[in-house]
């Protein structure tokens, strides 16, 4: 039951942020604007960390494989993304978007056994449910 409330409240957070992150784009640029989310982002995790962890922070060059690192790369790719996306669509329509692009992304790696995940069987059930989302997201753009 924690994990839905945390993904809840992540699903949250991100359209917040994607919201405040297009206005701070609009007031200077989108590399500006990702630039500060960065690095706010670090200061944050910098605090946190030296609050309630207090592990190695060197223990992350042992990682393997070493293109698992590359998340906070990605990172930046996706604040510019939700930011282009959600200053185009707007937030409803590039919120959807970016959720089934997840969901549908994320069920292929563990169709695939990407990147370490275990190997999944493929389900109808999760297909339709894959399709029912975008129908949503079809009936929620409607225009009558």
């Amino acid at each position: 039951m924690i994990g839905i409330f945390i993904a809840l409240i992540s699903g949250a957070l991100m359209s917040i942020q994607g919201v405040f992150n297009t206005e701070v784009t609009k007031q200077s640029s989108v590399w500006a604007s990702a630039s500060w989310v960065q690095l706010t982002a670090l200061l944050t995790c910098l605090l946190l960390w030296a609050a309630a962890d207090r592990a190695s922070l060197m223990a992350v060059v042992k990682v393997t494989p070493k293109y698992m690192l590359a998340g906070g790369v990605i990172g930046a790719f996706i604040t510019y993304t939700v930011i282009q996306g959600m200053s185009a669509l707007g937030p409803a329509k590039a919120t959807m978007l970016i959720v089934i692009a997840q969901l549908a992304v994320s069920w292929g790696v563990e169709l695939i056994g990407m990147f370490g995940v275990e190997r999944a069987g493929f389900s109808l059930r999760k297909l339709l449910g894959l399709l029912v989302a975008v129908a949503g997201v079809v009936l929620f753009e409607w225009e009558s």
